[in-house]
């Protein structure tokens, strides 16, 4: 069986290990969502990981609603961009954009005042993130039939400006309670049309997001993100062995080039899970590489791989605090404890001044 640090093809991308880098919100960007300076050392530093899956990225302003996060729909962005990918590039790493519609997770305070969408008239729990401080989440309404398309061209102009900045293809987030997490899952969605219902139709914004983002790039520079084993952001499902069992088959049907998920045991370190994995249902289902994600270390991850339970591992937080994580994996030694109160802090404190193994070995 492969070992963690043992290349693997990926669509179109030849990664040079499979400890791959995920999705992590640190909210370096500006007001306007447009990337800053300080993201290129940061995404740099962590060049060594065989993929880097980008901080999540909004497509729209509509679908955004996290305090200083990136966004990707406008020339700016896209221009703010180029200089995080051409360094990435640089240092021989391959990265992906990640593709974020929050739906009801949007509070109104991003949409002067409007209403969030979802697949239907909920309210998320707990509150949110905003510029004057955390605020309870309000009602949704339902996205109206007639604005799929607008949606779809959202993503399909994300996608497409995501190329055009230097990416090496793009992950569209369907998990952890966001807009399309919130449409497969009959705890959120209660729709009465081709969107709602049956397992058929709640995958069906899914399978036509990734269908426009595939048509617009290739299957081959796509992937999709995952969180089928319990309720996240108020997000649930009655059966999710079957429901995700569909998305993912679906998913290979399309050819996707990766699908990735997030499972946290019933007692992760962030977030935990009523359900058991969902992941050997999807392994069944999904022909192409899974990458597997939560609470892994460099031992669990191998010990995944080696039962043929997945063909990489996705490390979160572990990457915020050891920018060379694949080479400590390797190596085999502690790795460095990461600061919470940083995480969104917005200055260079927790972000780029964590030391590689040389420099700590130094220090």
């Amino acid at each position: 069986m492969p070992s963690l640090s043992d290349p693997i093809r990926i669509g179109a991308i030849e990664a040079k290990n499979r400890v791959f880098m995920a999705p992590l919100t640190r909210g370096r960007a500006t007001r306007a969502h447009v990337p800053t300076p300080i993201m290129v050392e940061y995404y740099t530093q962590r060049a060594g990981a065989g993929l880097i899956i980008s901080e999540a990225t909004g497509i729209s302003r509509e679908g955004l609603g996290w305090p200083y996060a990136p966004g990707i729909w406008t020339d700016e962005q896209v221009a703010a961009w180029k200089p995080v990918v051409e360094a990435v590039h640089a240092a021989g790493g391959r990265i992906v954009c990640q593709l974020w519609h929050m739906g009801r997770i949007v509070h109104p305070d991003f949409l002067d005042g409007a209403k969030p969408v979802s697949a239907s008239a909920t309210t998320a729990p707990d509150a949110a993130h905003t510029y004057s401080g955390k605020k309870p989440y309000a009602e949704a309404r339902p996205l109206a039939l007639d604005e799929i398309p607008r949606l779809l061209a959202d993503y399909d102009r994300a996608a497409r400006n995501a190329i055009a900045a230097g990416f090496d293809g793009v992950q569209i987030h369907a998990a952890n309670g966001y807009l399309i997490d919130q449409f497969l899952r009959d705890g959120s969605n209660f729709r009465d049309d081709r969107y709602g219902g049956s397992i058929e139709n709640r995958i069906r914004l899914l399978t036509e997001v990734t269908q426009t983002v595939v048509d617009a790039i290739g299957a081959d520079r796509t992937g999709v993100r995952l969180s089928p084993n319990g309720a996240i952001q108020g997000v649930d499902d009655s059966d999710p062995d079957a429901l995700f069992g569909a998305a993912a088959a679906a998913l290979s049907k399309i050819g996707i080039a990766f699908l990735e998920m997030r499972e946290p045991g019933p007692e992760g370190t962030f977030g935990t899970a009523n359900h058991a994995p969902v992941a050997p249902t999807v392994r069944q289902a999904f022909s192409g590489p899974l990458v597997l994600n939560s609470d892994y270390d460099g031992p669990k991850g191998q010990a995944v791989l080696d039962a043929g339970q997945a063909d990489a591992i996705a490390y979160g937080r572990p990457f915020i605090a050891n920018p060379d994580l694949p080479a400590r994996i390797a190596e085999g030694v502690p790795l460095a404890k990461d600061d919470q109160k940083t995480w969104y802090s917005q200055g260079p404190e927790g972000y780029i001044d964590y030391p590689a193994r040389s420099d700590a070995k130094a220090a």
